[in-house]
């Protein structure tokens, strides 16, 4: 017999941790309802179509595919293979041929109409289209799924993974990217997190400059690249812009930006001078000016915000404000959070015109890092508060008329179910770090009363209802 596990890059979680999961859930949700958003649900999976080529290139292939029943093989006798499969199979993602590929995406197509939602956005906006009679725009909207992606697991990043999203579509106000940023904040700041960064910047920004240094036509590959400044430093980002293609006049050009300092009204400052000759440029420095300005002066509780210029994010689809999120510095970790100004996503799917804008926070990796910084409050791994110790039918009986009455008033309360020894007893109650045993013997019954334990002191007292509910509480 097979030892059983779980596949790679997803995870079973305790009780501790599940309750620790809660806790962030809870605040979160809290404050998406707090700043007016509304709560869907979409399925699972989607239609492959649904999220195909929403995505990037990248994005595509991490996408998991549904395999259609078994019985699709023996209804669909005439399914060809793609040519030279045995060739295909043997390739590496890395060899595979272009021709292949195509193959093989013909072939997935046919066997596969379904696929694991990516994220939260694309099904979002796809739920928009469908229901957009019932909707009231603006739609605020928040949602708390998994989601799934077939990427190389490694820490904070796993297979399948929890997003809780808020967005808004149906309104092109910049307020609504003020009112995200201090999103970021409450929340974060209700977790207890210090110095976190929200990171924003603005794809108009990005797209003058790729305008002004003559690399329009390399928009996607001249981002991706700046994106990766943190990561692999100036010189690997110069090395890759010219492996894609930008000549070094181009990069050259763009020198301020590898050391690009300063508070930032000195950095949209600068960004006014370098980007004076692209109409879409400054359209970006100008709705940055107006977020930052307006979000700072609402003012800001524990996290900090900046102006990071390199901030690209991978997905296709933003085309205004970009947010991401970072830890605090103590916190090796990548972001706990990202979103930005979508102005047509719903277009995809035949809706014109609808803007939207949203933000994420990575559950799973915020989670890590209250772990690691011993964030999380110790009530939030409490269970039961009391456990009453069975001696028989007749006394089980009447303690669970005290259970009753406890949980009534909020105390977690529980009957061990088996007449099992008491040290057995008081065992699983130390296991379990049940804090209070309640003995219900003979005399006790005649009394009409309870023996109550401190299992950490040693110390009890026989006390009726009304004591024991106030002692345990």
């Amino acid at each position: 017999m097979a030892k059983p596990g779980i596949p790679k890059g997803t995870r079973d979680f305790s009780p501790a941790e599940v309750a620790k999961r809660q806790y962030i859930i809870s605040k979160i949700k809290h404050h998406f309802e707090l700043f007016g958003f509304q709560p869907i649900e979409t399925p699972s999976f989607e239609n492959s179509d649904t999220l195909m080529g929403k995505y990037g290139e990248e994005g595509d292939r991490l996408i998991f595919k549904i395999l259609n029943s078994g019985n699709y093989f023996y209804d669909k006798k005439g399914l060809e293979l793609p040519g030279d499969m045995d060739g295909l199979l043997a390739n590496s993602a890395e060899t595979i041929t272009k021709e292949q590929l195509v193959a093989l995406n013909k072939f997935t197509a046919k066997i596969s109409e379904k696929a694991l939602r990516y994220d939260l956005t694309v099904p979002f906006a796809r739920y928009v289209v469908q229901h957009q009679n019932e909707i009231t725009f603006p739609f605020k909207r928040y949602q708390v799924q998994p989601v799934w992606r077939a990427d190389n697991p490694q820490k904070g990043r796993f297979r399948e993974f929890y997003q809780c999203d808020a967005d808004v579509v149906g309104s092109t106000s910049l307020w609504q990217e003020v009112e995200l940023v201090q999103l970021y904040d409450a929340v974060f700041s209700s977790l207890g997190l210090n110095g976190v960064t929200i990171k924003i910047n603005n794809r108009k920004i990005l797209s003058g400059i790729a305008e002004v240094i003559g690399a329009k036509d390399k928009l996607i590959d001249f981002t991706v690249a700046l994106d990766k400044l943190d990561k692999i430093g100036e010189d690997g980002v110069k090395a890759e812009m010219l492996a894609k293609g930008i000549d070094e006049a181009a990069i050259d050009k763009v020198q301020p930006l590898f050391n690009f300092t300063g508070s930032i009204t000195e950095k949209l400052d600068k960004l006014t001078t370098l980007l004076s000759s692209s109409e879409e440029g400054m359209k970006g420095v100008e709705e940055l000016r107006s977020i930052c300005t307006n979000a700072l002066d609402a003012g800001l509780d524990k996290s900090v915000l900046d102006l990071d210029v390199t901030l690209a994010r991978g997905l296709n689809y933003y085309t205004g404000a970009i947010f991401e999120v970072s830890a605090p510095k103590e916190v090796k970790l990548g972001s706990i959070g990202g979103g930005g100004r979508y102005d047509d996503l719903t277009g995809i799917f035949g809706l014109k015109n609808v803007s939207g804008v949203g933000i994420s926070f990575g559950l799973d990796r915020i989670y890590l890092v209250l772990e690691e910084l011993g964030l999380f409050p110790d009530t939030v791994t409490e269970g039961t508060k009391a456990l009453f110790i069975n001696f028989g039918e007749a006394e089980a009986k009447y303690a669970f008329k005290a259970i009753a009455k406890l949980r009534a008033a909020g105390i977690r309360a529980e009957l061990y179910p088996d007449t099992a020894k008491i040290g057995r007893q008081f065992q699983y109650a130390d296991k379990r770090g049940i804090p209070f045993a309640v003995l219900t013997g003979d005399a006790e019954i005649a009394a009409n009363q309870y023996t109550l334990k401190n299992l950490a002191t040693g110390e009890q007292e026989t006390v009726d209802i009304d004591a024991l509910i106030k002692r345990i509480k």
